[in-house]
């Protein structure tokens, strides 16, 4: 599934794309996604600018004068830049297009979604969403105090969006091995300077994926279509009994609110644990 780095990197990819071009058509192959896609009321927006495109959490928005349109590419999703009259691929769903130039959508699982959002209001999806980690809010103490409230598994307090959004699976995996901190402590049993150290390493963490996500933002215009998502590098995420890198430990996977969890038993040592 696309987390934060990879949506970032399709927000990056794409912009110098379209960014300011005119809306000319939008064509739909396939409407049934998770939510029906609005086809009709899309027409209002063409013949109109595209004012800017930004993500927010794993949501990318397309912003025009009429609205914003709110993108979530869901579990399997991507989006490229291709010809306007280039052949649609299967899995092709709907595509935006700016003369010649064109932004399609493509999703094997058809689990992302495309919805409307009218101007100065918040859709209910980015309501109650916590700070993005890579701003100025997500400072250590915040994370602390977010933490020091919650009785849960670190991990599952971690991937909390309204507590900071866009850490999922895998950069939740990632940032606890590199702060030795177990999956299952106790979220608000940790001290201000662990918290310190699994703050320092979610945004090295998530800044180390985006900048090897930008070594590949070409991807987004070749013709095979394939997204530009980096090569991840990864110590603990889905190397189950592989060796640890840094002690040789066998790396071991549990389920916490149903999502695998990888960890390393020797390097991340639980303190306290719910009963």
């Amino acid at each position: 599934m696309p987390e934060l780095p990879e949506v970032e990197t399709t927000c990056r990819g794409i912009a110098p794309h379209i960014l300011g071009k005119t809306l000319t058509q939008v064509s739909v192959m396939q409407p049934k996604l998770r939510y029906p896609v609005p086809e009709t009321a899309l027409t209002a927006y063409t013949n109109t600018p595209l004012l800017n495109v930004a993500r927010r959490a794993k949501y990318l928005l397309f912003t025009f004068e009429q609205g914003t349109l709110l993108v979530h590419l869901g579990m399997s999703g991507s989006l490229r830049i291709t010809d306007s009259t280039s052949e649609w691929r299967k899995h092709d769903h709907w595509q935006l297009s700016f003369a010649h130039l064109a932004l399609r959508y493509h999703d094997p699982r058809r689990f992302g979604f495309l919805l409307i959002n009218p101007p100065s209001e918040t859709h209910p999806l980015l309501a109650h969403l916590g700070v993005e980690p890579l701003s100025d809010d997500f400072t250590p103490h915040y994370l602390y105090a977010k933490l020091n409230a919650r009785k849960v598994a670190i991990k599952t307090a971690l991937m909390r969006s309204d507590i900071v959004v866009g850490i999922g699976n895998i950069y939740a995996c990632e940032s606890l091995f590199l702060a030795r901190i177990h999956p299952q402590q106790i979220a608000n049993t940790l001290t201000f300077a662990e918290v310190e150290k699994l703050h320092q390493h979610i945004q090295q963490t998530l800044e180390r994926a985006i900048a090897q996500g930008g070594s590949t933002l070409k991807d987004f215009v070749n013709p095979d279509g394939q997204p530009g998502y980096f090569a991840q590098t990864l110590q603990v995420y889905g190397r189950t009994e592989q060796a640890c890198y840094t002690c040789g430990t066998p790396i071991q996977n549990i389920k916490l609110t149903g999502r695998s969890s990888f960890f390393c038993p020797r390097c991340q040592q639980c303190k306290e644990t719910l009963s």
